[in-house]
């Protein structure tokens, strides 16, 4: 739905997610509290949600949020100093229309964008990955808290408490509203790009629920790791998630059937592949590569998307490459996912019974061994050797651990057609 009002009639939810995280930095610099700031965002953008669709957009959207913000941050801030009998002599002297007007003229320019700053400290190292992914969501996603309690199935109250404790546990860390030192800011890059990945993973395929794909959250994502694009224009694993997400985002449409029911890579129709987002996508990844000297994880996990988007069937798909991809994969950034990935190259390439022996090396890792993928993939390669009876037993247990809807009715529909073949079907 669009807005009368609305820059080049952006839909209202789209501009209010754009405009947030710039009126929260205004707030941020002028007053440094986090905790504070933060809330008196989420209250200006409740208000526009609640004022906007029946008065219309402002026309200047970003200086009303400025205005009904800063109104909202000074408003708590003389209540606390009536409650504790203290004043705040340099905030509260100041006349409100004074705070609004400088609150309203203070946009990010030239080399300098809050939004940068707003991740590194939304993705502070005192805060879980999940906590991070959360508070990201809610301070430069835009989204409101019932919005990320939906994404992470949590009653709203929940995620309200857990947001708070954040915010709190930044605060008490003595953290500033400014970019880490030179020394420390590879490390909470990598925190960044990670929160990144975990986000755009949750939409693509979301952990739990009736939904295979949460869209809103693959947007999010792929905004905020544009925008982190341009702000670190030559940094080679922001580029490589980028080029990630868009070769995976490229296969959106082709994942579901009208019902939502899952469709594997292997028989989607890739004539609804988005070719815009893939040829983005390559061309990204493919001028990285060229220029970088130490492929980093997001780069290389981009290389193999690439690869299998770049063939037209899913017999043209260039087994030995992502073979290689996934063996080098597998020595930058270690973990039983990638070893997963590995063995399914490895059974495309030498055959079933190999990827199997690298699956049961897994079976008693602690970290997958509950997971429903390493049971799929088994009783996927169990199958395709002609295995039937333990294929069945293992699509079942893959079923049994799936907490998507989506894919546990996959895994229960591969286990019935196999129980229907038959022994000898």
């Amino acid at each position: 739905m669009t807005f009368a009002g609305a820059p080049s009639d952006e839909p209202l939810e789209d501009l209010l997610r754009r405009l947030a995280p710039q009126v929260l930095g205004a707030l941020m610099r002028r007053y440094g509290r986090f905790d504070g700031c933060e809330d008196a965002v989420q209250e200006a953008l409740l208000a526009a949600a609640a004022q906007w669709p029946a008065e219309g957009v402002p026309d200047n959207p970003y200086g009303w949020l400025a205005t009904v913000a800063t109104r909202r941050f000074t408003d708590r801030v003389r209540s606390d100093a009536a409650r504790r009998r203290r004043e705040d002599a340099d905030l509260l002297a100041t006349p409100p229309a004074l705070l609004v007007a400088a609150a309203a003229d203070q946009r990010p320019s030239g080399g300098h964008d809050d939004s940068l700053t707003l991740l590194f400290l939304c993705c502070h190292p005192a805060l879980s990955p999940p906590t991070q992914v959360a508070l990201t969501l809610r301070a430069v996603g835009g989204l409101g808290t019932a919005e990320i309690a939906r994404a992470f199935f949590v009653p709203e109250p929940t995620m309200a408490q857990r947001i708070s404790r954040a915010k709190q546990t930044i605060r008490k860390a003595g953290a500033r509203f400014e970019l880490p030192p030179p020394a420390e800011r590879p490390e909470r890059l990598r925190a960044v790009l990670h929160v990144l990945y975990l986000m755009f993973n949750e939409g693509y395929t979301v952990s739990a629920g009736p939904d295979l794909q949460r869209h809103d959250l693959t947007a999010d994502a792929l905004r905020l790791t544009r925008l982190l694009r341009r702000l670190l224009p030559d940094d080679g694993e922001v580029a490589g998630l980028l080029a990630l997400m868009l070769l995976t985002e490229a296969r959106r449409d082709a994942r579901t059937r009208p019902d939502g029911s899952l469709v594997p890579l292997a028989e989607q129709d890739r004539g609804r592949w988005d070719r815009g987002l893939i040829t983005e996508g390559v061309a990204l990844i493919t001028a990285t590569l060229s220029r970088t000297r130490e492929l980093g994880p997001y780069q290389i996990q981009a290389a193999i998307a690439a690869v299998h988007d770049e063939a037209e069937r899913v017999e043209d798909t260039d087994w030995p490459q992502v073979l290689a991809l996934y063996e080098l994969l597998e020595r930058v950034a270690p973990n039983p996912m990638t070893t997963l990935g590995r063995a399914v190259a490895v059974a495309m390439v030498h055959g079933p019974r190999h990827g199997l022996d690298l699956v049961a090396g897994l079976e008693a890792d602690d970290r997958v061994a509950r997971h429903h993928r390493l049971h799929a993939v088994r009783a996927h390669l169990l199958e395709t050797a002609g295995r039937r009876q333990e294929a069945l037993d293992a699509y079942r247990t893959a079923a049994r651990y799936a907490t998507s809807v989506p894919e546990k009715r996959y895994l229960d529909a591969r286990a019935g057609r196999l129980a229907s073949a038959g022994p000898g079907g």
